[in-house]
């Protein structure tokens, strides 16, 4: 009727898309790391290879050629530039995904889990594409830095994972979170395995091309199974627009919105102890693969297949553990338990000069990873089940931060070092490790305020 009063607006619900199956998260994050665990070695070897044909080195192709290398020029020209690359790759996705992630990651706080879980799927789907050609045409390797600069925008991994442990955060028990954030890394380890075995063997037996081609696959299916097969996790999804600072500001309201003093503090503190724990992974991780094809280690692509695999079983056999000393221990001292494995392993890789050594370090490993799921469970349960979009997004962009730290100290320091100690950006790692058992040692002692839903709920 005119003239009569609107009723104030309110939140549209969004309508439930269609799905053929109510699927959990898990297969999401498995479909997402196997392809990009199968890109990434290959991706640095393909560099590798690539600049090396165009400086005429082949001293890895050679038995026995690369161990009398040690000063060749050519050969660390070839090192330096690979080395340049991944950070050029890495400085890009991080670039576009500071902005992106934590717009997305807040967004799907109203919007639901799905519509970030399929954007982030085609941005990881498109970067593969582009891979596929420049390996299929031989066209220039900064096509490399574009599809890791369209992945961002889209999301990128680290907004797949921010929906992901936002969705488990969702259904999932203060009691029993730490356990099924283990079991979604768990997923992402188990794949990692499993790739890099194949990526060794498949790139030994017929070259770069077909591996890419899989992943590109595995990503159409995981791009699918997102629309069609997630069952969303958030109670009341509601129409939201994308484009506002209101995003940003409900992740910066995570830090500096009034609330219990110690939750804010504990909530800053764990960021900065998973800011240098990712750092030093990511960083160990971008010049693995480059310190084994190199002098004196000069191993192939099937030692370096295993080698990743390797660097990935700690996400299965940390599930286990945690499990395990969850019955006798708190969270935090298992967490301070795997950072001395983490920081033990880096020492050994740093001296590392023969195989055996080298899959020494990959061992004690063996619990590095409990210290993620730790750190993220205690997290979620600093803020209220409306901010958990908010904070993984908040620590996507942690993520990502430290993946460009990583990047810019390991992949540069190592060609700085190369003359003088190839292993030391490892033991600048296990340095920086005692930061984040300071930390959480320092954090346990001091228990926040528990009961966030406690907190003044927003209007």
């Amino acid at each position: 009727m005119e003239g009569s009063a609107s009723p104030p607006d309110k939140p549209r619900v969004r309508p439930a898309a269609a799905v053929l199956c109510r699927g959990p998260v898990e297969p999401l994050v498995f479909l997402a790391n196997f392809a990009l665990v199968l890109q990434g070695p290959l991706t640095t070897q393909y560099l590798w290879h690539r600049f090396s044909a165009d400086l005429g080195y082949n001293g890895t192709r050679q038995r026995g050629g690369c161990s009398n290398r040690s000063a060749d020029p050519t050969m660390q020209e070839v090192e330096t530039l690979t080395s340049h690359w991944t950070l050029y790759m890495n400085v890009g996705g991080f670039l576009v995904g500071l902005f992106s992630s934590t717009l997305l990651g807040a967004w799907s706080d109203g919007v639901g889990r799905r519509p970030l879980l399929v954007l982030a799927s085609l941005g990881l789907l498109l970067q593969a594409l582009v891979s596929v050609f420049v390996v299929q045409l031989q066209l220039h390797v900064g096509y490399f830095v574009l599809g890791r600069i369209l992945c961002a925008l889209l999301g990128d991994f680290g907004g797949l994972l921010a929906a992901s442990f936002a969705s488990v955060a969702d259904v999932s028990s203060s009691r029993s979170r730490t356990f099924r954030m283990a079991l979604l890394e768990a997923s992402i380890g188990v794949a990692g395995m499993l790739a890099s075995l194949l990526g060794g063997h498949w790139l030994r037996a017929q070259g770069y091309a077909n591996p890419f081609w899989l992943a590109l696959a595995l990503l159409i299916a995981m791009t699918l199974y997102a629309a069609f097969c997630f069952g969303e996790t958030l109670k009341e999804p509601k129409s939201t627009r994308l484009f506002t600072f209101r995003h940003h500001r409900s992740i910066v309201q995570l830090y500096v919105a009034p609330a219990p003093e110690k939750s804010r503090k504990h909530l800053a503190l764990y960021s900065l102890a998973i800011f240098v724990v990712i750092t030093v992974h990511f960083g160990a991780q971008d010049i693995l693969t480059l310190y084994e094809l190199s002098t004196p280690l000069c191993w192939d692509s099937k030692l370096i297949g295993y080698g990743s695999a390797a660097q990935h079983l700690p996400y299965l056999t940390s599930l286990l553990v945690l499990k395990l000393l969850q019955h006798c221990l708190a969270d935090a001292w298992v967490a301070e338990i795997g950072l001395a494995f983490n920081i033990l392993g880096m020492v050994v890789f740093a001296f590392a000069t023969i195989t055996p050594l080298m899959f020494t370090g990959y061992g004690l490993l063996f619990l590095s990873l409990v210290i993620t799921p730790v750190i993220r469970a205690k997290l979620s349960k600093l803020v209220r089940e409306t901010e958990q979009g908010a904070l993984f997004s908040a620590v996507a962009c942690v993520n990502n931060l430290a993946m460009l730290t990583a990047s810019g100290i390991f992949n540069s320091l190592y060609p700085a070092t190369l003359n003088f100690m190839k292993g030391f950006p490892f033991l600048l790692g296990a340095g920086l490790l005692l930061i984040p058992a300071v930390l959480i040692g320092m954090l346990e002692k001091t228990v926040p305020h528990p009961e966030f839903q406690q907190f003044p709920q927003s209007p």
